[in-house]
């Protein structure tokens, strides 16, 4: 699920070119790692001799709640010591974490390090986003090509690299998932050297801490995470998963009220007021279904209906993570010369078009026609997002950039999860022949079309903000 931008106001001198990749280095590694484990679950299973895959499942599922209370805690870590701070440290915990993951010696200390590790690299993406947006985060208001092709790889690089990583025999090679992290992240600790001290909000010791907020928000968040996660496993109809999910939300929406009459929020959600704002959030959580739904479904096609190799999945996936970037760039570029409500209902007209092969998907359709279909998807995202980040950031000055960006980080994870675990849950089904699961495959296509026809006829409601400051922006998928 995630997100950045760039905005050009401000005269102090722009980061350096070694600044700026040293400040993606964190968000690679977390997107990535985010989907290398799902790939090696099984290794990991054999090699600790682990039986009950219920267990092992929290090697994921540790990871991604712990990773939805520190997102709650990460506006007001930033605000209090410095985005720049609480960046680097989170850095450095990461890659301590990783390190502890590698060596872990059996499934229950690996549970506990990955949770560490989630929980410690939460702050990662949107801290690096909110640097980027700074004013003096990207030079000249731009994003070269080559940082959004790289942020863009990530989620497709994920099952390539754990592919190459675990082929052999030896199932002791999933350690060499979390310990590649290490060489990678102190280079790029060693890079941000050249990030200057002053860059990002600065620390606020007047920033007070907001207890009620967190714990409704840290709870909320982990409680639906938790019910959309067991939903996938375990289907709809058991109260372990439809239970924490509606609790968790009904807890959001209480945290959504709370924050907005409160000086200090645990993250400020102030910006819901201003209707693209609003509407901008909707948008991209009907855009985080459309979109994660195929990126994590499609996979499961290729390996489990079509017989292909998590390797050769892992390739056919990396076309799309090119073109996405190129989408990307191209809508950044287009951003302000096109009207907003043009461009993103454009975004989700592709959307919808190319969603449509996915009905004519069969047993035997070749690799390289799923990799046209993700490519002709990818370039969508790039006009849906980058302007509806203009729209949700655009009334925000640079101190509550942190907020903007944990607050769409928490809806594009939250919003991509429940529509992943939903229609995960319709393809997953027990006891279907593979005839059948390509027919569910076929009716969750037609889902995705109609979920983006509907994003399409919302975004009719957006306005053309122009006393708002120019942003020009680069989305993050995680």
């Amino acid at each position: 699920m995630t997100q950045t931008a760039s905005t050009t106001t401000g005269t102090d001198a722009p980061l350096g070119a070694v600044a700026r990749y040293a400040l993606l280095v964190g968000p690679l590694l977390s997107m990535i790692d985010s989907s290398i484990v799902n790939v090696a679950v099984p290794s990991i299973a054999r090699d600790l001799k682990v039986t009950d895959l219920s267990s092992i499942q929290w090697v994921v599922s540790g990871y991604l709640l712990a990773l939805g209370v520190a997102l709650a805690a990460t506006a007001y870590l930033a605000k209090r010591y410095g985005v720049l701070r609480v960046y680097t440290v989170s850095m450095i915990l990461f890659v301590l974490a990783s390190a502890a993951c590698a060596f872990a010696g059996n499934v229950g200390w690996l549970i506990g390090f990955r949770a560490v590790q989630g929980f410690v690299g939460a702050p990662l993406v949107p801290l690096a986003i909110s640097i980027l947006l700074g004013k003096n985060g990207i030079g000249g208001g731009k994003v070269p090509v080559s940082a959004a092709l790289t942020l863009f790889l990530a989620p497709a690089l994920g099952p390539t690299i754990g592919g190459l990583i675990l082929s052999g025999n030896d199932v002791s090679h999933w350690r060499w998932i979390f310990l590649i992290n290490v060489p990678i992240g102190i280079i790029g600790l060693l890079l941000m050297i050249r990030v200057p001290r002053h860059i990002g909000a600065q620390a606020d010791r007047a920033t007070r801490f907001d207890p009620v907020g967190f714990l409704l928000l840290g709870v909320g968040l982990t409680a639906a995470l938790y019910g959309a996660t067991e939903g996938t496993s375990q289907g709809w109809n058991k109260l372990v998963c439809w239970g924490p999910l509606a609790g968790g939300l009904a807890l959001l929406v209480i945290y959504t009220f709370w924050a907005l009459h409160r000086p200090h929020p645990a993250v400020n959600v102030g910006m819901i007021r201003h209707r693209n704002s609003a509407i901008a959030l909707v948008l991209q959580v009907l855009c985080s279904v459309v979109t994660f739904g195929t990126v994590f479904l499609l996979p499961i096609f290729t390996q489990s209906v079509q017989g292909h190799t998590a390797l050769a999945t892992g390739i056919a996936l990396l076309p799309q993570g090119i073109i996405m970037g190129i989408g990307t760039y191209a809508g950044q570029k287009l951003t302000g010369r096109i009207p907003l409500k043009v461009m993103v209902v454009l975004g989700f007209a592709i959307l919808a078009v190319s969603s449509v092969f996915l009905l004519f998907l069969e047993r035997d359709t070749p690799l390289w026609v799923t990799a046209l279909i993700l490519s002709g998807r990818a370039i969508a995202i790039g006009f849906v997002t980058a302007p509806l980040l203009v729209a949700m950031l655009a009334p925000l000055p640079e101190n509550e950039l942190p907020d903007g960006n944990t607050l769409f980080n928490i809806t594009q994870r939250l919003g991509g999860s429940i529509g992943v675990s939903i229609l995960g849950s319709i393809v997953g089904a027990a006891g279907l022949t593979l005839t059948q699961t390509v027919d569910r495959f076929h009716w969750v296509g037609g889902g995705l079309i109609g979920l983006a026809v509907i994003a399409g006829i919302l975004s009719l409601f957006l306005v053309q903000d122009k006393t708002a400051p120019i942003r020009e922006v680069t989305a993050l998928t995680d």
